[in-house]
């Protein structure tokens, strides 16, 4: 277990280093490949789930600290601008849930900034980036305090570790290109408690492009979190928890050998399935609207037509991720523009790609 090893590591707040000082860090959203959907103990996974790491669609935050007499948590936290109380008491519990991992949090004051570059609770995952953000900022925070640093290796480790705590999908948002959380049979470095960076990916992925149709820009109307925990009792559960592994087992292997089939497969099933879970709860909840249907159809119908290996992804909200090939941008580029826009709200979507992860301001 990390949590033992990074309580004996903590690092505290040595008194004779100057406690004031600035950090900001961009994180980006992920979007899963095989889904993760149902979880146990703290924040642990019930299945593996492999993602791409995005580029555009991300969070950028940042801290000010300065030191303080009274002892506990302490910040101010402002989300788009605003004060977001709601927000700042996640935030809140989350790092008094971590002080005896960072225990210089006791003696300094934060000052947070975050903004997202997407919309928010609308089915992007915004926890993903925007925790993996503050993470990375509160690692910085730390190396100030530090005598010797941690390695790349180890510092990514541990941002996904303690981005897990906050945010379960936040654990794939540290690594470039792709990632895997959960332990799989498929891969020997594989860990329920972290993700691991997939590097022996084909080339043709690291450019990969995610074209995000906003079919609705609002917050969705049941949080992933409640979603999760309607698994306990989902008829279908286990089925699907077996369903995943195979599914990962295959996806790392086409990531490898780049079999656009076998990806395209996957990534539509495994959309499909998560909603289908969804709708399979007690109670039951549907996320998907009429155009996320519509367009899905048309992206089929272009598909069989021409032959480009275009295929979607939904996480869990109404907005379609097209996944495509670089090579293959221009055309679906005009494609969007001239028979998907309509089912945009406000005609808007997002151009992103496959990305390098997480990186200072």
């Amino acid at each position: 277990m990390l949590q033992a090893y990074y309580q004996k590591e903590a690092v505290k707040a040595n008194s004779s280093k100057d406690s004031y000082g600035t950090t900001a860090w961009q994180s980006p959203s992920n979007i899963a490949i095989v889904k993760y959907w149902g979880k146990h103990g703290n924040q642990l996974p019930n299945n593996p789930s492999v993602s791409l790491t995005l580029s555009e669609a991300r969070t950028e935050t940042s801290i000010r600290w300065e030191p303080k007499k009274e002892k506990g948590i302490q910040l101010q936290f402002r989300f788009e601008g605003k004060s977001q109380p709601q927000f700042a008491e996640k935030i809140i519990k989350f790092l008094f849930q971590q002080l005896d991992i960072l225990p210089f949090l006791n003696d300094i004051h934060l000052d947070i900034e975050s903004h997202n570059s997407f919309p928010h609770s609308s089915g992007i995952a915004s926890s993903a980036s925007g925790m993996s953000a503050l993470v990375m900022c509160l690692l910085d925070i730390e190396k100030h305090f530090r005598e010797t640093a941690l390695t790349q290796q180890a510092m990514l480790q541990k941002a996904s570790w303690l981005s897990r705590m906050a945010s379960g999908s936040a654990a794939r948002s540290v690594f470039p290109y792709a990632s895997l959380w959960g332990t799989t049979s498929a891969h020997a470095e594989s860990n329920d408690e972290y993700a691991v960076a997939l590097d022996e990916i084909h080339p043709l992925f690291r450019t990969y492009r995610d074209s995000i149709l906003i079919i609705n820009a609002g917050t969705k109307s049941v949080s992933s979190r409640a979603g999760h925990a309607l698994m306990e009792g989902n008829p279908y559960a286990n089925t699907r928890y077996d369903q995943a592994h195979k599914h990962t087992e295959q996806l790392l292997k086409a990531l490898k050998t780049a079999d656009l089939d076998v990806f395209m497969q996957i990534a539509e099933a495994e959309a499909l399935q998560l909603h289908a879970l969804m709708m399979t709860s007690i109670p039951s909840f549907i996320l998907l609207k009429p155009a996320t249907l519509a367009a899905i159809e048309k992206v089929r119908a272009f598909r069989n037509k021409t032959g480009i290996p275009l295929c979607f992804t939904l996480d869990a909200g109404p907005n379609l991720h097209l996944l495509y090939p670089e090579a293959n941008h221009n055309t679906v580029q005009d494609f969007i523009q001239s028979d998907l826009a309509t089912y945009c709200e406000n005609n808007y979507w997002i151009n992103d790609a496959v990305g390098t992860g997480p990186s200072e301001i």
